[in-house]
């Protein structure tokens, strides 16, 4: 017959009690960072029983688009993206026109009439990648912001932060943002 040894034991139950509350802690004292996203503001849906397209002139429009392997059409013509804001804020500021008195463009034929009609639309590739998205994105907002600075120094002697929101408005009415994404390829 076998004798039984007292074997020496170690309890568990307080080991598993000192995960838990840990666990508990970790849970409690950790943040998650908030991503950032690109800030956009999605179109309103048409009202029922209106008709919301609009005719828009060729020259009006600068078409982009973004095929899957990260290259750059601007109107149909391969172009860096580096190049990109430049252009961009050669076509919005063009006054085609002759109606802006900010601008301060060279008023080319092939160019928008004025910021406010000069539409920006971008068009991309289901593989396009993501990076050179984001990058697109960027260029026309830096564009953007480069020619409401000019037009901040220029007419309220200030820097865009130190703007009343009066102001802040009538800088984005001379400069709107009209960009057009269409449906992926």
């Amino acid at each position: 017959m076998r004798t039984q040894r007292n074997l020496p034991r170690v309890n568990a139950g307080s080991m598993a009690d000192i995960a838990f509350l840990l666990l508990i802690f970790f849970l409690v004292t950790t943040t998650l960072a908030k991503d950032k996203g690109i800030e956009r503001k999605l179109p309103r849906k048409c009202p029922p029983g209106q008709e919301c397209a609009v005719n828009i002139k060729d020259r009006n429009i600068m078409r982009l688009y973004l095929n899957e392997t990260g290259e750059l059409l601007v109107n149909d013509d391969i172009t860096a993206i580096d190049e990109l804001k430049v252009m961009i804020m050669d076509f919005i500021d063009n006054n085609g026109d002759g109606s802006c008195e900010y601008c301060t463009g060279h008023q080319l034929d092939d160019s928008s009439e004025n910021p406010a009609k000069a539409v920006i639309s971008l068009t991309t590739d289901r593989l396009t990648p993501y990076a050179e998205f984001i990058a697109l994105q960027d260029e026309i907002s830096k564009a953007y912001y480069a020619l409401r600075e000019q037009y901040t120094l220029k007419l309220f002697e200030k820097k865009p932060s130190e703007l009343t929101a009066s102001e802040l408005k009538q800088v984005k009415e001379a400069y709107p943002f009209l960009f057009s994404e269409a449906d992926v390829k």
